[in-house]
């Protein structure tokens, strides 16, 4: 059975840094691709960032890009979200999720992610 837990969410300050951690377990990590997701309240879930299994390639929803930095470390299982420069409109719950297809690329739909952790929260005040 697939699982991923999240952690590192937290409060902060408008301004601050937070990096969240994703450790998968259940199959085999490194041959996915990875990606982050956020819902804020009264919203839908939304795309942050997605890496493909090998690390090379990455991908970011433009409210985020140059801000927040997606990594994976295949030999902890674990994807990483570190993120920088937070503004309240990051606040939500992040989510990390694990891609159907062996190999497959990064993608941002979230139809393509079969596995979805707990979440996290990220609450940021200004």
């Amino acid at each position: 059975q697939v699982q991923l837990v999240e952690s590192g969410g937290g409060l902060v300050q408008a301004g601050d840094s937070l990096r969240l951690g994703c450790v998968a377990s259940g199959r085999t990590f490194s041959i996915y691709a990875m990606g982050w997701f956020r819902q804020a309240p009264g919203k839908e879930r939304a795309f942050v960032a997605a890496i493909n299994w090998s690390g090379a390639n990455t991908y970011y929803a433009d409210s985020v890009k140059g801000r927040f930095t997606i990594s994976r470390d295949n030999a902890k299982n674990t994807v990483y979200l570190q993120m920088n420069s937070l503004k309240p409109e990051d606040a939500a719950v992040y989510y990390c999720a694990s891609n159907n297809v062996p190999y497959g690329t990064a993608s941002y739909f979230l139809s393509a992610y079969g596995y979805w952790g707990q979440g996290t929260q990220v609450t940021v005040s200004s």
